[in-house]
């Protein structure tokens, strides 16, 4: 009977040592996490010097310079909303939530049967077809507003809200078509056909097929054309006056020959702000999703 011999391994010997390549990754991790807080910090502290300085008095807020510690006062908000006796801000609000959003339905009720032709069923030299969409992008919008201008004066069409509404279709447009076009390209073309054998018409295949596979991408599209309106101020402030006069224009009347009245334009901006930022807070899953889909690509 043979005896087996036992050889004892030293203690700890059977520990895993930390791979070095794992050490320096972790270290870039933290390294790129500390630069993306940097960045969104950077980001960040503007929109809250703008936040902070609109609860200031006009005095304070004019210092230089500022003074962070003074008090704070709810007069800017006040004025904004007309309690010394200003111009009211709910024409201008209404004005840009209604060109903004009629704007947005329209880009998408022609941008979506416009990117389903290019990406399901492509037309010849398709490509072609995209980049000059996109070339009109590049024409500078300053080169565009004269004859824009005499257009809407001999059409009698100045300070008419359903002018901008045309223009920011318009312009929102070829981008509209451009992103769509990628989020169609992803849907698959066997489903499409299994609807059609099913008897399926063009608007079932656009409603229930395609619609709920690229939804975020739509949404996606959707609140960047609804940001690009709001924000336009260019032919707002040219093409208005006082009835079709949006929130962007309405923010440069606090800046008169009396001077710049600092705080309240910081309200101002703040409040006009919200409803983008309430809009992009409760499709931000939509957004970063809708984009990873191949917007940017």
């Amino acid at each position: 009977m043979s005896t087996a011999t036992v050889t004892r391994t030293p203690r700890g010997a059977d520990k895993v040592r930390p791979d070095p390549r794992t050490r320096s990754q972790r270290r870039r991790n933290a390294a790129l996490g500390l630069l993306a807080w940097a960045v969104a910090l950077m980001f960040f502290l503007p929109v809250a010097w703008m936040v902070l300085t609109s609860f200031h008095a006009e005095s304070d807020a004019a210092t230089n310079p500022p003074s962070l510690m003074a008090p704070l006062t709810l007069d800017s908000y006040r004025e904004f909303f007309g309690a010394g006796g200003g111009a009211s801000p709910w024409p201008p609000l209404l004005n840009s939530v209604g060109a903004s959003l009629i704007s947005t339905a329209l880009v998408l009720l022609l941008a979506i049967p416009a990117a389903y032709a290019l990406a399901i069923r492509p037309v010849e030299k398709w490509r072609d077809v995209l980049f000059f969409f996109l070339s009109t992008k590049m024409l500078p919008v300053v080169a565009g507003l004269l004859p824009i201008y005499l257009f809407a004066r001999n059409a009698g069409m100045l300070d008419n809200i359903w002018l901008l509404i045309l223009l920011y279709t318009s312009m929102n447009l070829p981008i509209a078509v451009w992103m769509t076009h990628s989020f169609l390209a992803e849907v698959p073309v066997s489903l499409i056909e299994a609807a059609q054998l099913d008897g399926a018409k063009l608007s079932t295949i656009l409603l229930r097929v395609i619609a709920p596979i690229a939804g975020p991408g739509i949404a996606a599209t959707a609140l960047i054309c609804f940001i690009f309106s709001w924000n336009e101020m260019l032919f707002a402030r040219v093409l208005t006056g006082v009835t079709a006069q949006t929130a962007p224009a309405f923010l440069t009347m606090f800046i008169t020959s009396q001077g710049l009245f600092l705080a309240q334009l910081c309200a101002a901006s703040f409040i006009i702000s919200l409803p983008v930022l309430a809009a992009g807070f409760a499709a931000q899953d939509k957004l970063v999703q809708g984009l990873s889909l191949g917007a940017v690509k």
